[in-house]
């Protein structure tokens, strides 16, 4: 039997997501691709959710490794900026929205997070604006990412046919990401002259 170790687990499980997508991901296909019997999986993933934690930490490794904001940039561009860095680590893998989906952030994670509002609220967005600005942005870049998995892959990866509608998922999700930072800066005007 082959010696494995929690990384090879969560690399290989990565790779069988990429081939079959989330719904055929088993540890039983796991166990076979790595040439192991099931139960050992379970010496290093107590449950299969555990094994989806690890995969989406994995998963979002390009994103958390994006430069933190410096002080003094411009909150917009940063704002944007780091919304296109979630969008294009979830595209990295098949179904990676719904691999990302609904997971909670680990303590590394939250750290960054940390400073991202540090940077928000410096910038003069009020905390809580700050927070929720986060958060929407966070939950628009993955429902999009989402929606353009899901069409593509019921589409086998092919181009829409002839006289189908055909989304440019690229400016769609730009277009989406203007309006979202405008709102984001028009609240943080509103609450400044008000004095929140």
């Amino acid at each position: 039997m082959a010696k494995i170790n929690r990384d090879t687990v969560v690399a290989e499980a990565l790779d069988l997501l990429d081939e079959v997508g989330l719904d055929a991901v088993s540890t039983r296909a796991l166990a076979r691709r790595l040439g192991v019997e099931q139960p050992s999986l379970y010496w290093h993933f107590r449950k299969k959710e555990d094994l989806l934690t690890a995969m989406s930490e994995a998963a979002m490794a390009p994103h958390a490794a994006a430069a933190l904001p410096s002080a003094g940039a411009d909150w917009r561009e940063w704002f944007a900026e780091n919304s296109r860095s979630l969008r294009r680590t979830l595209l990295l893998r098949r179904d990676g929205a719904r691999l990302h989906a609904g997971s909670f952030p680990g303590e590394a994670d939250l750290q960054r997070i940390s400073s991202k509002l540090e940077f928000l609220t410096a910038a003069g967005l009020p905390g809580e604006h700050a927070r929720m600005a986060l958060l929407a942005a966070g939950r628009y870049t993955v429902g999009c990412v989402l929606e353009e998995q899901t069409q593509l892959h019921r589409a086998g990866g092919a181009a829409p046919a002839a006289g189908e509608d055909h989304v440019d998922h690229d400016a769609a999700f730009e277009a989406g990401l203007a309006f979202l930072v405008a709102g984001v800066a028009g609240r943080g005007a509103r609450s400044a002259r008000s004095g929140e």
